[in-house]
């Protein structure tokens, strides 16, 4: 399989310093900082990109195994809020989807969104964190 990279750099203290993280492709250079983590500041934060980690590839997963059995969804969007609590911790990680799934009734999508939520590398790799679901079928024309 491959190996993704990305490059973090800090400089000075924690609440004055300031750092960078870029993302190997080089298709992501970002600021961060205390600001930008703890408070509203400009900038990312790692907590901000663990969830579009673990949005992206529950949405790719959640395809993989929906186009599996058949069911091709036509518009997967998944949310995810990363909680940072004290410690600080990552706390909990929501996910929330609307998806659209022609021929699958909304039981069995449950069943899958379950599924991608407990089973997606990200998921797996972040097993100590409590992932919260929801999930909603839109209807398709």
């Amino acid at each position: 399989m491959s190996i993704r990279t990305a490059i973090s750099t800090w400089s000075g203290d924690l609440k004055t310093g300031t750092g960078k993280v870029k993302l190997g492709s080089g298709i992501l250079e970002a600021p961060y900082s205390f600001s930008s983590r703890f408070e509203e500041g400009a900038g990312t934060n790692p907590e901000e990109l663990l969830g579009a980690s673990i949005a992206g590839c529950y949405g790719m997963f959640l395809s993989a195994i929906l186009s599996k059995d058949g069911f091709i969804p036509t518009s997967i969007e998944t949310t995810a809020r990363v909680h940072l609590g004290d410690g600080p911790k990552v706390t909990l990680i929501e996910l929330s989807v609307q998806a659209e799934v022609p021929k699958i009734d909304k039981m069995a999508f449950q069943t899958y969104t379950e599924t991608a939520r407990d089973n997606c590398p990200i998921s797996v790799a972040l097993s100590a964190v409590e992932k919260k679901l929801t999930a909603t079928l839109k209807q398709t024309a």
